[in-house]
């Protein structure tokens, strides 16, 4: 049984990383109902989606649809919506309305700008909200544009997994005193608290605005990517002195006479011999190399190659828990451990009346057209 367990969630159908954060809630053992609009036909998996206990479709226009999604907020302890500020108020789903009939209700709301400010009612993707916080400016070598890091800083680390925080936050005190509340979870607020680090370096001299000139921007050589002699690729991450040793031991030119390691002047000499010299072998003969050092050099792997190494094999990294390849639940819990949970499953009448609602008036609406995509509905 994961450490959510018993924790019961309805989810309101949408994209981006809203659904990340339930396959979070998910994987540690919730238990997930989610409610598309009729006819929207549920979410495909695609590894964020698993799960659920299943989708419900509504029809949101007519009021016995949105009373049954009412009933079954009553019957949870978190809601999650990913809309723009109001929509969930147009369609009677509002904060305001659930925490009246659930007083204990965590509200979470997944957007990207928040729930106020100028930009609140705009449309965006991870690529905007990371780049108004000031973290897109950063993933950029010296004189070369940014270059989006995915939807990994915005969408997931930035939104959905501060979002889960508050989530579990939310829920911890609405245990304690019997009140729920809202998340203003916001991918421009996330993404720029995940930079915390950063600007404290700024704020002691320690990093330079000039973008690539830094520890860890590709400014310092002996943390950055180079290429081996095959085209394969092998980062670099040697920042303590003697971690930095043995990466000179193992190119082989630890008697060279070079700049020092933090003599910034002479990092562009100390980066053109590394490369010089990672490009003389394969980048399988350089991970035989450094492997049992602690160099800090690793192979650049892709996403087939990631899923076989042998550390990710030995930790069970990636599942299948449904015959596709996707990544094992993370973090670890000792005692109630989460795991990947497969492919969401199907509502039925049944199910839903331990939410309570009556399968018999489940049954109806479902044939009057209200409620869509369940099993034995007739």
């Amino acid at each position: 049984m994961g450490a959510l367990s018993g924790i019961r969630v309805v989810e309101l159908a949408g994209i981006g990383p809203g659904p990340f954060v339930g396959m979070m809630l998910a994987d540690a053992g919730a238990e997930i109902i989610r409610v598309d609009r009729l006819g929207g036909g549920g979410m495909p998996h695609l590894a964020v989606g698993r799960g659920r206990l299943g989708g419900i479709e509504v029809d949101l226009k007519n009021p016995e649809g949105t009373e049954t999604v009412l009933r079954l907020i009553d019957a949870a302890d978190v809601l999650i919506e990913g809309f723009r500020p109001g929509v969930t108020e147009r369609l009677g789903l509002g904060p305001d309305t659930c925490l009246a009939r659930n007083p204990k209700l965590v509200y979470a709301r997944m957007t990207g700008w928040g729930q106020d400010g100028p930009l609140a009612p705009r449309a965006g993707h991870d690529i905007n909200y990371i780049s108004i916080s000031g973290v897109l400016h950063s993933f950029a070598r010296a004189g070369e544009r940014p270059v989006p890091p995915l939807n990994l800083v915005g969408d997931y680390g930035g939104g959905a997994m501060f979002c889960a925080f508050g989530i579990l936050a939310g829920i911890v005190e609405a245990q304690r005193t019997g009140q729920g509340q809202v998340v203003d979870a916001a991918m421009t607020d996330g993404s720029a608290a995940l930079s915390a680090f950063i600007h404290g370096m700024r704020g002691i001299g320690g990093w330079n605005d000039q973008v690539g000139t830094n520890l860890l921007d590709t400014g310092a050589p002996f943390y950055d990517v180079y290429t081996a002699s095959d085209g394969g690729h092998v980062a670099v991450g040697c920042i303590e002195p003697q971690f930095y040793a043995q990466f000179l031991t193992g190119l082989g030119i630890a008697d060279e006479d070079l700049p020092g390691q933090m003599d910034k002047a002479g990092w562009p000499v100390l980066r053109a011999r590394f490369a010089e010299v990672i490009a003389s072998r394969t980048r399988d003969e350089w991970t035989a190399v450094f492997q049992d050092t602690d160099a800090c050099v690793t192979p650049v792997l892709d996403w087939n190659e990631a899923a076989a190494h042998p550390h990710n094999v030995a930790r069970g990294t990636y599942a299948t828990p449904d015959g596709t390849v996707q990544p094992e639940a993370a973090p670890r819990l000792s005692r109630t451990p989460s795991k990947a949970a497969g492919a969401p499953g199907t509502l039925t009448p049944a199910l839903l009346a331990g939410w309570g609602l009556d399968p018999a008036e489940v049954a109806k609406l479902a044939a009057e057209g209200v409620l869509g995509g369940l099993a034995d509905a007739g």
